[in-house]
C-alpha cells in the first residue's frame, strides 16, 4: 500500500511539472487560432498583442509565415496552418510544431491578410520574442533587429535578458543594442551619454546613423558627447578602409601572381613573348566548366571536390597545349622576338575562335563550392571566402613551384640553361627538351590559374586577354624570370592599384600604373630583383 502512494505522489509530481507547459501550449494555440476570426486589420493587431504578451518564442514561427504571407485558415473548420510550397495541393504545416500534418486544395484555404504596419508589428514583437531562444544565434540575429529599429519600449525587457543572459557576445549585443535604445528614449542625460559610450566602443557604419540623431540635442552633455564619438569613430573606420583597400590589393594581387606565374617562367628561361598566355588560362577556366557539367549530370554528391578534380586535369590540358606550341611553332623562332610575338598572338586567336565553335561565344556558369562560399567580417573587413581561398592557392603554387625549381633536377637543369645555355648544352643537358617541357610547365600553372580565375570571374573566350598585359607588367616590374620578383611585383601592383581606384577609377589608375612602371623600367630595366638569363648574356 504504502509503495502505491509513492508511485501515485511521483506521477502526480511529474504531472505537475509537466502542466505549465502543455497549459502554454494550449494558451497559444488558442491565441494563433483567432487569426481565423481577424476579419479586419486592428483585429488582425490584436491577436498579435495577445501572443506577444504571452511572451512564447515557439511562437516566432507563425508570426514570421504571417509576416510572409503563408498562414492560412482552412475555410472548412477554422484551423489555422502554416504552409509549405507553391505546387496544388499545399502542404500544411502545424504553426507550432512545424510538423506535416496534411494537405488542402488552395481554394479551400484563405490568407491572412497583412499590410506594412503589421509587418512592422510582427518584426518588433518577434524580436522580444526571440530575446530568451535558446540558440544563441537566434538572440544575436534579436539584438541585431533591436539595434536597427531601437524602440524605447523594449528598454525594460532588454534590462531582464542582460541580467540573465550568460553568453558573454549575445550579452554585448544586447547592451549595445540598448543602448541605441536608450538614445531614442526620454531617460537622463547620464544614461545617454553613457549610451553613446557604449555605441563609440562598438564602432562601425551602422551606429553614425544614430549618434548623429542625437548630436543635435538640445542637451549639451549628450551633443557634446555624440560629436566626440562620431569623430571617434570616423577616424576608426578609415583605419579600417585602409585595411579594406590593402586586402583587396592582395586579393588583387594574389590573381595577378596566379596569371604571370607561369609567364615568369616561360620569358625568364627562353625569353619568349607568349601573346597566347592568357588563353592558357582560358582553357583551364573551360577544363573546369567541363568538370563541373560532368558532375552535375552524373554524381552532383561530388559538387565540392569539382575544383580538386578539375586542377590536374587543367594543368595537364594547358601543359599539353604549351608543349605542342613550343614543339610545332616557337621553337623556330628563337632569336627572333618580333615573329614568336606575331605568331603566338595568331594562336591566340586560333584558340579564341576554337572555344567559340565549341562552347558558344556567351558566358559559361561554373559555381562556387560550399566551402568558397560566403563572406565573413574582421572588425570592419569584409572578406570574401573565395577570394581568401584563391591567395591561399596562388601562395601555395608560388611555394611549390619555388620548391620545384630549387630542389629538383629538372629546376637544376632549368636554371643552368637560364644562366649559361652554352655551358649548360655542354655538360650534357638536352637544352631543347628543357625549352618544352619548361614551356609546357609554364602553360599548365596558366591552366590552373584558370581553375582559380574561374570562380571571381566570367567563363569566357575572352577570359585571358583581361590578364595578358598586367602579367607582363607583372614580370617586368618584378624582374624577369625570378619568380620572388614575381610574387612582389603582384603584390605591390595590387595594393598599388586599388589605393589608387578610390582617387582616379579604375582605367585611370592602371594607367598611372603603367606609366609609373615605364618611369621605373628606364632605371632599372632589370626589374626590383635582377637575374641573368640567357638574353642577358646575348
Amino acid at each position: 500500500m504504502r509503495l502505491i502512494v509513492i508511485l501515485l505522489g511521483l506521477l502526480a509530481t511529474l504531472f505537475s511539472a509537466a502542466l505549465p507547459a502543455t497549459a502554454d501550449e494550449a494558451e497559444l494555440r488558442a491565441a494563433i487560432a483567432k487569426f481565423s476570426e481577424a476579419k479586419k486589420f486592428s483585429q488582425t493587431e490584436a491577436v498579435i498583442e495577445e501572443i506577444a504578451a504571452l511572451g512564447d518564442p515557439a511562437a516566432a514561427p507563425a508570426l514570421n509565415a504571417l509576416s510572409e504571407g503563408v498562414l492560412m485558415v482552412r475555410e472548412s473548420d477554422g484551423a489555422v496552418f502554416i504552409i509549405r510550397g507553391t505546387k496544388d495541393p499545399l502542404e500544411l504545416l502545424d504553426p507550432v510544431t512545424l510538423e506535416a500534418v496534411g494537405s488542402a486544395p488552395e481554394d479551400e484555404l484563405s490568407k491572412v491578410k497583412v499590410k506594412n504596419s503589421i509587418r512592422r508589428q510582427i518584426a518588433d514583437v518577434v524580436s522580444g520574442l526571440t530575446l530568451r531562444a535558446s540558440d544563441p544565434k537566434v538572440r544575436l540575429q534579436a539584438a541585431a533587429t533591436i539595434f536597427s529599429r531601437p524602440d524605447p519600449e523594449i528598454i525594460e525587457t532588454l534590462d531582464a535578458v542582460i541580467a540573465d543572459e550568460a553568453d558573454p557576445r549575445v550579452k554585448q549585443a544586447f547592451i549595445e543594442a540598448r543602448a541605441a535604445a536608450v538614445l531614442d528614449s526620454d531617460l537622463s542625460s547620464e544614461e545617454k551619454v553613457e549610451a553613446v559610450a557604449v555605441l563609440r566602443a562598438r564602432g562601425g557604419r551602422d551606429v553614425l546613423p544614430i549618434l548623429t540623431s542625437v548630436s543635435t540635442s538640445e542637451d549639451e552633455a549628450v551633443a557634446g558627447a555624440a560629436l566626440n564619438a562620431i569623430s571617434a569613430v570616423e577616424e576608426n573606420l578609415m583605419f579600417w578602409a585602409a585595411g579594406q583597400n590593402i586586402w583587396y590589393g592582395i586579393s588583387l594581387g594574389s590573381v595577378l601572381l596566379l596569371a604571370a606565374i607561369g609567364l615568369a617562367i616561360t620569358f625568364g628561361v627562353m625569353g619568349v613573348i607568349n601573346m597566347a598566355h592568357g588563353e592558357m588560362v582560358m582553357l583551364g577556366a573551360y577544363t573546369t566548366f567541363v568538370v563541373q557539367e560532368f558532375i552535375r549530370n552524373s554524381a552532383p554528391g561530388l559538387f565540392d571536390y569539382s575544383l580538386a578534380i578539375a586542377l590536374p586535369l587543367a594543368f595537364l590540358v594547358s601543359g599539353s597545349v604549351g608543349l605542342v606550341l613550343e614543339r610545332g611553332i616557337i621553337r623556330f623562332l628563337y632569336g627572333r622576338p618580333l615573329e614568336t610575338l606575331l605568331a603566338t598572338w595568331g594562336v591566340s586567336l586560333v584558340l579564341q575562335q576554337a572555344v567559340r565553335t565549341v562552347f558558344g561565344p556567351t558566358n559559361r556558369e561554373v559555381g562556387n563550392p560550399s566551402w568558397m562560399s560566403g563572406s565573413f567580417e574582421v572588425g570592419e573587413l569584409l572578406i570574401t571566402t573565395n577570394r581568401l581561398w584563391i591567395v591561399v592557392f596562388s601562395l601555395f603554387v608560388f611555394a611549390v613551384l619555388l620548391l620545384v625549381l630549387k630542389r629538383t633536377r629538372f629546376g637544376l637543369q632549368m636554371r643552368a640553361v637560364t644562366q649559361n645555355r652554352p655551358m649548360a648544352s655542354s655538360m650534357g643537358i638536352a637544352t631543347p627538351w628543357v625549352d618544352a617541357f619548361t614551356f609546357a610547365l609554364g602553360s599548365g600553372i596558366a591552366g590552373i590559374a584558370g581553375v582559380a580565375l574561374s570562380q571571381i570571374d566570367n567563363v569566357s573566350p575572352n577570359l585571358g586577354q583581361g590578364y595578358i598585359i598586367d602579367s607582363f607588367m607583372v614580370v617586368v616590374f618584378g624582374g624577369v624570370g625570378n619568380l620572388w620578383g614575381t610574387l612582389v611585383g603582384a603584390m605591390t601592383l595590387g595594393v598599388a592599384n586599388k589605393f589608387l581606384e578610390p582617387y582616379a577609377g579604375a582605367v585611370l589608375a592602371k594607367i598611372f600604373i603603367l606609366v609609373l612602371i615605364i618611369l621605373f623600367i628606364q632605371k632599372r630595366p632589370r626589374g626590383l630583383f635582377a637575374l641573368k638569363g640567357r638574353s642577358v648574356e646575348a
